[in-house]
């Protein structure tokens, strides 16, 4: 898989627990708004973090480095979903 292709699955994957945050704001009765503009906060921090970190490839073993990025994009982003079904 190529950089690029990770960098806009990211930019992808982000901007929909994004939109979820923002819907949550939207058509939940009373929600708690400083939770959910956190979580908004995280989503943003790991978009910039792992977007950085792509453009700045550690040399060596480039295979072990990008699968290094995904296992972490993954377990990031089931808690950043854990978070978002809490205050749902």
């Amino acid at each position: 898989m190529k950089r690029r292709e990770i960098k806009k699955d990211i930019n992808s994957l982000c901007g929909d627990l994004f939109a979820e945050c923002v819907a949550l704001l939207h058509y939940k009765s009373n929600p708690d708004k400083k939770d959910v503009e956190n979580i908004m906060l995280i989503i943003l921090e790991l978009q910039d973090d792992m977007i950085s970190r792509l453009s700045h490839v550690e040399p060596g073993s480039t295979k072990l480095f990008f699968k290094k990025i995904r296992e972490e994009l993954m377990a990031r982003t089931e808690d950043i979903v854990e978070q978002i079904k809490a205050l749902a």
